[in-house]
């Protein structure tokens, strides 16, 4: 049998290097965005995500900011990944942190709206740019964020689907941060119908080209576990 250590080996090695700074501008820009369309979501004032109302919630609840709560939720969210021997990647951590500051800076750049003819395009736009974020960082394949990863985590361990986890997970999700306080509302019933097409869309938008130079590869195993969502 052939080597794998001779030139098609180092041909590899070079087409993986090529690419690493789009995939690190993609990841970043991803988390960037992703906070930034949270963020308008609550602007918007017609409900958030799932994970926002939960974030919104305990917001509230303490008087924090839903950036920093949404990097403590996130470090919470990451140590339940020991038990089930999920494996972080530089996407995971940089998830955590990336997305909590870039909400804060949006909150605090864009002033609150008053009225549906202000409110319902920033609620179109917190939905169609969560999907772009989505696939960005997503196509980047640096690894899940915290929530996904223990979504894929708890269908290993357990057995059950890819959608029982996620759907139960969420419905926990926004049942906890609507009664701490979070905002329910069209918004997330319009993200919960729509995120995933858009996630799909972008994912193939941002493939990054595979490193064997034929075809695209969007991320290893099977990504669209990562956005039945969501």
């Amino acid at each position: 049998m052939a080597s794998t250590s001779g030139p098609r080996a180092s041909g590899t090695g070079r087409l993986r290097g090529r690419h690493l700074p789009r995939r690190l501008s993609q990841l970043y820009a991803g988390l960037a965005l992703y906070g930034a369309s949270s963020a308008l979501l609550v602007r918007g004032g017609l409900g958030l995500e799932p994970w926002g109302v939960l974030h919104q919630g305990l917001a509230e609840l303490t008087g924090l900011t839903m950036g920093v709560i949404s990097i403590i939720v996130g470090a919470a969210v990451l140590l339940l990944w020991l038990p089930i021997r999920q494996r972080p990647g530089l996407g995971t951590v940089s998830n955590v942190f990336v997305i909590g500051i870039a909400m804060d800076v949006t909150l605090a750049l864009v002033p609150d709206v008053h009225g549906l003819p202000a409110r319902i395009p920033l609620m179109i736009a917190g939905i169609v740019l969560n999907g772009v974020a989505t696939g960005l960082y997503i196509a980047a394949r640096f690894g899940p964020g915290p929530r996904d990863g223990l979504m894929t985590g708890l269908h290993r361990v357990t057995g059950r689907s890819i959608r029982l986890v996620r759907t139960a997970i969420e419905i926990t999700v926004v049942i906890t941060g609507f009664l701490l306080g979070g905002s329910l509302g069209v918004a997330t019933v319009l993200y919960a119908v729509s995120i995933g097409p858009l996630a799909q869309l972008f994912l193939r938008v941002f493939a990054v080209p595979a490193t064997d130079g034929g075809g695209t590869v969007v991320t290893p195993g099977t990504p669209e576990q990562a956005i039945l969502r969501r």
